[in-house]
């Protein structure tokens, strides 16, 4: 009698088989027994274990609490952000992780970089994969630099220190923004042989905006980025409801707060008191700082007088249609910023990812060479790759660079870029990519909902 077998079962025996055992195994159980011992492999036989095997799995290591212990186990930029949430009192924590109002911009950036679908390319020989680049005339060694941070002693005290040795080490260039804690003469001399480019805000008195412009181009500055979206200040809530003032004000809160912080503290206050390098000593909210001081009349006429002005590269930083991209390069931009100043002023903004292959169709129907940049939600290397391959000369990171910061002042700062560099290289191959300049939209499909 053959075995009946369901049909589709593809590991059901296909052999015929007896259906009864020989009738004196049946009785003794030898013979069924038998052969299951001889159907067993040695491998699965059931042994005691012997110490020359169980020897080489017992690796105790001893525990380590350095901070570069720490920082070693971070793999991705979010593990930074838990370690700098955990180390850092909360008023400068959510100054850096916060956005404008209800925080949709920034969900929607960094969302926008989920939503998509890389498209690789097999057999492709990617045994060596070359990330450099150059932008705004000259070489960058990743696709990446540092963006400009406002206060950024006030997240650790290393600040812009930390930034600029970071990006000279790792040969990327770094901006220091007008509202920095260092000055353009100190970051020179901290990173003398970095790459280093200034922020700039236009004041209503044009004569100290004058006055940093010729600051910069003595300190070496070989690119001046103008920023344009912050005609008023952002509604940033958390700072509002954390009470942020600048410098920290020490209050019930922020004393309990300290508690659990203590190193932050201790370097707060052991070191050099917190003061803007580029303007006079300011004590008061963020928000009522940049409504006192930047110009809610700027117009292109200002952009002219800049390009005028400014004998390097000039870059205009918050770009958000396509009509404006144009009309900046139209009025002798060298670069735009693709940016919603990561969703810290207006909610709601256009998202500078989903804007890019249309800027970058329009200023090349325009035959324009001008350099796109983007930032706002980049937390990985991922993201840096996808937005190349969509249009991108070049990508800038804030929150990605300070969550290390936080976390382990240059140290961390190293293990970020470390972070991204490493996952660029590995999208890189999977992709079957060896060059940035040989990305394409090819390699990127944006999913639809």
């Amino acid at each position: 009698m053959r075995q009946t077998v369901p049909p589709g079962n593809p590991e059901a025996p296909t052999t015929p088989r007896a259906t009864a055992p020989d009738a004196g195994a049946s009785l003794t159980g030898q013979g069924t027994a038998a052969a299951a011992a001889r159907g067993v492999p040695d491998a699965l036989k059931r042994r005691v274990p012997k110490y020359a095997d169980l020897a080489p799995l017992m690796q105790f290591k001893k525990p380590e609490f350095s901070r570069a212990a720490r920082l070693r186990r971070a793999s991705t930029i979010w593990d930074l952000r838990d370690m700098a949430k955990r180390r850092t009192p909360q008023a400068p924590f959510d100054y850096t992780d916060g956005a404008a109002e209800a925080e949709i911009s920034l969900r929607r950036a960094r969302q926008a970089f989920l939503d998509i679908e890389f498209r690789p390319g097999i057999l492709r020989d990617v045994s060596s994969i070359d990330l450099s680049t150059h932008i705004l005339g000259g070489p960058s060694r990743l696709p990446v630099g540092i963006a400009p941070t406002g206060f950024t002693r006030m997240m650790q005290s290393e600040g812009e220190y930390a930034g600029c040795r970071a990006a000279e080490a790792a040969g990327i260039p770094y901006t220091l923004s007008t509202m920095g804690t260092a000055s353009l003469e100190d970051v020179a001399a901290a990173a003398p042989a970095g790459r280093n480019w200034f922020q700039l805000y236009l004041w209503t008195d044009r004569d100290r905006s004058l006055e940093l412009i010729q600051r910069a181009a003595a300190a070496g500055n070989d690119t001046l980025m103008v920023t344009v979206d912050t005609a008023v200040a952002g509604a940033r809530l958390r700072d509002v409801r954390n009470g942020m003032t600048i410098p920290p004000a020490l209050t019930l809160k922020t004393v309990l707060d300290a508690s659990y912080r203590p190193a932050w503290w201790f370097n707060f206050l052991t070191h050099e008191p917190l003061t803007f390098a580029s303007l006079s000593r300011y004590t008061g909210t963020v928000a009522d700082l940049i409504n006192s001081m930047f110009d809610p009349t700027l117009t292109y006429a200002d952009l002219d007088w800049l390009r005028e002005t400014w004998t390097g590269k000039l870059v205009v930083k918050g770009i958000q249609t396509v009509e404006d991209a144009r009309k900046v390069v139209d009025h002798g931009a060298d670069g735009i910023v693709l940016s919603n100043h990561g969703g810290r002023q207006l909610d709601r903004a256009p998202i500078p990812f989903h804007l890019l292959p249309e800027v970058s169709a329009a200023l090349k129907a325009d035959h324009s060479d001008s350099a796109i940049i983007l930032d706002t939600g980049i937390m990985s290397g991922a993201d840096i790759i996808a937005a190349l391959a969509l249009g991108a000369d070049f990508t800038l990171i804030g929150r990605a660079y300070l969550y290390g910061l936080m976390a382990g002042g240059r140290a961390g700062v190293d293990r970020a870029l470390q972070i991204l560099e490493k996952d660029m290289q590995r999208t890189m191959a999977l992709l079957g990519v060896t060059r940035i300049k040989d990305l394409t939209p090819d390699h990127v499909r944006i999913l639809t909902k």
